[in-house]
C-alpha cells in the first residue's frame, strides 16, 4: 500500500466511484420521481377528467360547483388511483386562468394560488382555444406502479447501476494506467540514484513523463554529469599532485641516502640543496591550499574601493629591477580618471604579480611588457601584454589548468608550482570578474581580466 502507483490508482478509483455513485443516486431518484409523476398525469388524462372539466366550464361559463366533480373521484377515501388499481395514490387541485385556487380536496397546494413552478407543471384546461384553468396533479410518494411501468422503472434503475459500475471500472483502469505512467519516470530516477550511489557516475535517465517529472530527470542528469566531471577532476588533481610531489621528494630522499652512504659529504652545500628542495615543496603545498580555498569560495577577501592604477605602478616598481637585468622594458599606462573597483588590493596585486612573472619567463631580452588599464562601460579592463614567444593554439584551452605548462622544458625550479594561472583565475572569479588570454606563437601574449565598477 506504500507504493505510489497503488495509492494513486486507489485514489483515482475512489474519486471516480464516489462521483459516479452520487450521480447515479441523484439520477435514479430524479428519474423515479419524474416517471411516477408522468404515469399519474397520464392516468389522470386517460381518465377523461380533463374532458369533463372542459365540458363543465363550457356549459356553466364558470368554475362554480366544480368541487363535486373532483371530490367524487379524488376526494379523501376514494381508493387507489383513477382506475381503482394498485397505482400510486394521486391528488389534484384546480385553479383558474390566473392561478387562483378553486378546488383542492386533499390540500396539496400551500396558499390560495399556484406558484410559478406548480403552474408550469400543471395540466392546462382549454375552452375555445383559451386557457380557462389549470389542473395540478401531485407527484405520488407511495404505492406501486402498473406492472409494465414498474418493470420499465426497474430496468432504468438497472441501467443506471450497470453504467455506474462500468464507468467506475473504466475510471479504475485509466487511473491505473495514469498512475503507472506517472511513477515509471520516478522509478527510473530512483534506479539511477542508486546507481550513482554505487559509484556509476556515467548513469543517466531518459527524460519522460509530465513536464515537471521531465525537468527533474534533466536536473538529475545535469547533477550526474557535474559529479562525474568533479570526480574526474579530483582524480586528475590527485594524480597531478602525486606527480608534482614525487620529483622533489625523490631528490630529498636520494641526497639523504647518498649522505648516509657517504657518497655525498655531509656539508652545508648539500644540506642547502635539500633545504631549497623543501622550500619548493612548501611553496607547492601553500599554492595547493590557496587554490583549494579559492575554488571552494572560502578564501577570505577584504573588499574595499581599490585604485587599479596604483596597483599597476606598484607592480612595475616590484619587477623593474628584474626586468632591467633581463633587458626587458616594463611599464604601466592608464587613464587618470580610471574608476575605482571594489576588490581586495592584496589579492589583485597577487594576480598582477603572477601575470607579470609569467610574462618575464616568456619574453626574451629586448622585449617589452605593458600593463594597461582602461574603462569599458561598467567594467575596468586590465591587460598584461608582452611580445615574447607566445603560446601555441593547442595549449591555449589548457593554460589555466592545474600544473599545466605550455613550455614542457621548464623545470620546477624555473617554472614555479604550475598553479599560478589556476590561482589567478579563481581570484578573478571571486571578484566577479573574467579572465582571458590571446596569443600567437612568435607574436607575444596578452592576458586580460575585467572587474565590475560599482554603481555610484
Amino acid at each position: 500500500m506504500k507504493r505510489l502507483w497503488i495509492q494513486l490508482t486507489l485514489s483515482f478509483g475512489l474519486v471516480a466511484l464516489t462521483a459516479i455513485v452520487t450521480v447515479a443516486l441523484l439520477a435514479n431518484n430524479r428519474a423515479a420521481t419524474t416517471f411516477r409523476g408522468y404515469v399519474v398525469r397520464s392516468q389522470v388524462t386517460d381518465s377523461g377528467l380533463i374532458g369533463r372539466l372542459e365540458r363543465f366550464y363550457s356549459e356553466q361559463g364558470s368554475w362554480e360547483g366544480v368541487e363535486t366533480i373532483l371530490a367524487a373521484q379524488y376526494g379523501p377515501g376514494q381508493g387507489r388511483g383513477a382506475q381503482g388499481s394498485g397505482a400510486p395514490r394521486s391528488s389534484v387541485a384546480l385553479a383558474d386562468a390566473q392561478g387562483q385556487l378553486i378546488a383542492d380536496p386533499n390540500a396539496i397546494v400551500t396558499g390560495n394560488s399556484l406558484a410559478v413552478r406548480e403552474r408550469n407543471n400543471a395540466l392546462p384546461i382549454t375552452v375555445a382555444n383559451e386557457t380557462v384553468g389549470y389542473l395540478l396533479v401531485s407527484d405520488p410518494r407511495g404505492g406501486s406502479l402498473p406492472g409494465a411501468a414498474e418493470r420499465f422503472l426497474e430496468d432504468l434503475n438497472d441501467i443506471f447501476w450497470w453504467s455506474a459500475l462500468l464507468a467506475a471500472s473504466i475510471g479504475l483502469i485509466l487511473g491505473l494506467l495514469l498512475a503507472r505512467s506517472l511513477t515509471a519516470p520516478l522509478n527510473r530516477l530512483a534506479h539511477g540514484a542508486r546507481r550513482i550511489a554505487q559509484g556509476n557516475l556515467d548513469e543517466r535517465v531518459p527524460p519522460g513523463g509530465p513536464t515537471e517529472v521531465s525537468e527533474v530527470a534533466e536536473a538529475f542528469n545535469a547533477m550526474a554529469a557535474s559529479l562525474q566531471a568533479g570526480e574526474t577532476e579530483r582524480r586528475h588533481m590527485v594524480a597531478d599532485i602525486a606527480h608534482e610531489l614525487r620529483t622533489p621528494l625523490t631528490v630529498v630522499q636520494g641526497n639523504l641516502r647518498a649522505m648516509l652512504d657517504d657518497v655525498y659529504p655531509l656539508s652545508k652545500s648539500e644540506v642547502a640543496t635539500i633545504y631549497d628542495t623543501t622550500l619548493s615543496l612548501r611553496r607547492l603545498v601553500d599554492d595547493l591550499r590557496e587554490l583549494s580555498l579559492a575554488e571552494a569560495g572560502q578564501l577570505e577577501l577584504h573588499l574595499n574601493p581599490t585604485a587599479l592604477g596604483l596597483l599597476l605602478d606598484q607592480t612595475v616598481t616590484l619587477f623593474e629591477e628584474l626586468a632591467a637585468n633581463q633587458q626587458i622594458t616594463l611599464y604601466a599606462t592608464y587613464a587618470p580618471e580610471l574608476p575605482m573597483v571594489t576588490g581586495d588590493a592584496e589579492r589583485l596585486t597577487q594576480v598582477l604579480r603572477n601575470l607579470v612573472s609569467n610574462a618575464l619567463h616568456h619574453t626574451p631580452a629586448g622585449g617589452t611588457i605593458t600593463l594597461q588599464a582602461t574603462a569599458e562601460g561598467s567594467l575596468v579592463r586590465v591587460t598584461v601584454e608582452d611580445n615574447g614567444t607566445g603560446i601555441a593554439a593547442d595549449d591555449l584551452p589548457h593554460i589555466f589548468e592545474r600544473f599545466y605548462r605550455a613550455d614542457r622544458s621548464r623545470s620546477r625550479d624555473r617554472g614555479g608550482s604550475g598553479l599560478g594561472l589556476a590561482i589567478t583565475q579563481q581570484l578573478i572569479k571571486l571578484h566577479n570578474g573574467t579572465l582571458g588570454v590571446t596569443s600567437a606563437p612568435g607574436q607575444g601574449t596578452c592576458f586580460w581580466f575585467t572587474l565590475p565598477v560599482p554603481p555610484h
